[in-house]
């Protein structure tokens, strides 16, 4: 027993440490967050210069997140920190695949695979508002390239069949993106047959004031 006091004083300093850095990262994971949506809603009104200046903030947060929770793996993978992370790679990768630039990859945001794919699914979502924002002026080429890469997102996120606990819940985000790739296409489909209407249209038209 003469050691009690001892013991129990080197635990008590040891949880309170955890409990101050857990503290820390879920402000940190809310900052996070909230500038990663920031950061979408920038790349959707076109604000380049905006959007890139909060990619680099949502790079800082992204860091000091981690680094204050690399000394403690249980609150690393804690849900609140891997989802922070998530929308952090929802951010850099919404971006990049809007602005058609190669994807950062998991090693250059510092992210888990899984976070990284999950990232990716709710990026390939993202792209539903571009295209739909794209089709209100009009159909486009651009529409069409980023259906596509709706699409091959889909194919490749299929193809990770593994339980959630390896994958993050990955299947139940690639469903998802399933669902709202085929609302996308059928979208896109009726403004094509609108914009073929309204050439024929345009066409008849002018044939008859000939």
């Amino acid at each position: 027993m003469d050691n009690l006091e001892v013991i129990s004083e080197r635990i008590r300093q040891q949880m309170e440490a955890v409990s101050a850095a857990r503290d820390a990262a879920y402000q940190q994971s809310r900052e996070l967050v909230s500038a990663c949506a920031r950061t979408i809603r920038a790349i959707h009104r076109e604000e380049w210069a905006n959007a890139e200046q909060l990619l680099q903030q949502t790079r800082q947060a992204a860091q000091k997140l981690t680094a204050g929770v690399s000394a403690y793996p249980d609150l690393y993978y804690a849900g609140y920190t891997q989802d922070a992370l998530k929308e952090y790679v929802e951010a850099h990768l919404t971006y990049a695949l809007v602005r058609n630039q190669t994807l950062p990859t998991p090693e250059e945001l510092d992210a888990e695979d899984s976070t990284w794919l999950n990232g990716l699914a709710e990026a390939a979502t993202e792209l539903r508002r571009r295209i739909l924002d794209i089709i209100r002026l009009g159909h486009s080429a651009e529409a069409e390239r980023l259906l596509d890469v709706m699409d091959s997102i889909y194919s490749v996120l299929v193809t990770f069949d593994f339980n959630d606990s390896v994958t993050g819940g990955l299947r139940r985000r690639t469903d998802t993106v399933r669902s709202v790739l085929e609302r996308t296409r059928g979208d896109l489909t009726t403004s094509f047959r609108q914009a073929e209407l309204q050439t024929a249209l345009e066409a008849l038209e002018r044939k008859m004031q000939a």
